[in-house]
């Protein structure tokens, strides 16, 4: 078990906190500040308990250059308001230099202050030891927080930790509970449930999870290479050609395995990848030369949904099909509304699927949504991450 901030004692300590602030911004302005409130809580104890807390993140890709667009002045202004007290900021270009140096050395009990964006040094995404030593200098203690960066060996992610000890705040504890729990210690039945596009970039997470579910659901672009496999049709379909053979391989293994794989057997296909395309719901085995499968069909949906239904904990990374067009969403929403009408433990892979889930409303009724696509996806690989690893055991 890691340890996480409630483990220590924070009070009068300089507390630098990694998280993952991230944030979509139109013309200087945060448009999505899902990723600042999931720290909150985080902060908020931080400051009652009386440490003195600095902040850093990274945001965009500055490619390790001082790019003002990608400052996180914004973000400075959105905690302020959101912790009702000033978040003290200095938008150094070097992240790390004298004036920041006597901030944090001014800082008194129960204040805050961020750190610039820690990509505006090359350094960062290097690890590189000098970096990662002056961000290490501000402080006494480093807390990790930012699962969406968690499996990135970076210097504000896991170099740090090489000169100061290192605890978890309560978002990355949500995290590898959730993870963890549904991956070692399900309650079954445990459904899977995998979107996307190629299978390639999921042949980990399949593997992986053909030792720890009950059933597994495949959705998504990567649906056809598994359609192909077993000789359907799929027209111009999306097709992961070089892994065909793959497909037939993880099938056989899933049988062998006793998991039960479902694969659509309907699907929404369109003449072009327009949402104002024609559309032909068809049965997987009857899809049109011409047209290209979108979603899965409705037949598809309630069959998955009735999987979920009986289920006691959901996997779900990836969605259906081309959900971000309102005429291929219908698979999606189908899976999102099944998920929030079980009395299952529902885990949400983040990215893609988290941001359908926002868009159908859904966000309350699940039970947890992951902050890290990339993470949560290696994390489910059965991968060690960086971040995570250089937390200290309880």
């Amino acid at each position: 078990m890691k340890k996480t901030i409630r483990d220590i004692e924070v009070k009068g300590k300089r507390v630098i906190v990694r998280c993952d602030f991230n944030v979509p911004m139109k013309n200087g302005v945060i448009t999505d500040d899902t990723r600042i409130q999931a720290a909150l809580p985080t902060i908020k104890y931080l400051v009652e308990q009386g440490a003195r807390v600095i902040l850093m993140s990274h945001l965009g890709r500055p490619e390790g250059e001082p790019k003002m667009e990608f400052s996180l002045k914004p973000v400075a202004d959105s905690l302020t308001a959101a912790l009702g007290k000033e978040v003290v900021f200095i938008s150094s270009p070097t992240v790390v230099d004298d004036d920041v140096k006597n901030a944090a050395a001014a800082l008194k009990d129960g204040d805050v202050m961020l750190l610039e964006n820690v990509r505006f040094r090359k350094e960062e995404t290097k690890n590189g030891a000098g970096f990662a030593g002056e961000l290490a200098s501000l402080a006494e203690i480093f807390v990790q927080e930012a699962f969406g960066t968690a499996h990135r060996a970076h210097a504000s992610t896991a170099g740090i930790a090489d000169y100061l000890q290192a605890v978890s705040g309560f978002l990355i504890e949500k995290e590898v509970k959730f993870l963890g729990d549904a991956l070692e210690k399900p309650e079954r039945p445990l459904v899977g449930i995998l979107g996307g596009s190629k299978v390639k970039d999921k042949i980990a997470v399949i593997t992986s999870l053909l030792e720890k579910v009950d059933t597994l659901l495949i959705g998504g672009g990567m649906m056809f290479t598994f359609l192909k496999a077993e000789g359907c049709e799929i027209g111009k379909s999306i097709l992961d050609a070089d892994n065909v053979d793959l497909a037939r391989k993880l099938m056989d293994s899933a049988r062998q395995k006793g998991v039960k794989l479902m694969l659509p057997v309907d699907v929404v296909c369109a003449e072009e990848f327009d949402n104002n395309a024609r559309t032909e719901t068809c049965a997987c085995n009857e899809m049109p030369k011409d047209m290209m499968g979108m979603d899965i069909g409705p037949v598809t949906g309630k069959m998955f949904g009735t999987e979920i239904m009986a289920a006691k904990t959901v996997i779900w990374n990836g969605p259906m099909g081309v959900f971000e067009m309102p005429n291929f969403a219908a698979g999606t929403k189908a899976i999102a509304s099944a998920l929030a009408d079980s009395g299952a433990i529902t885990i949400i892979g983040g990215g893609d699927s988290a941001a359908a889930i926002k868009q159908f409303g859904l966000e309350d009724q699940m039970t947890h949504i992951s902050t890290g696509g990339g993470a949560s996806l290696e994390f489910l690989e059965g991968k060690e991450l960086p971040g995570i690893a250089v937390i200290e055991e309880v």
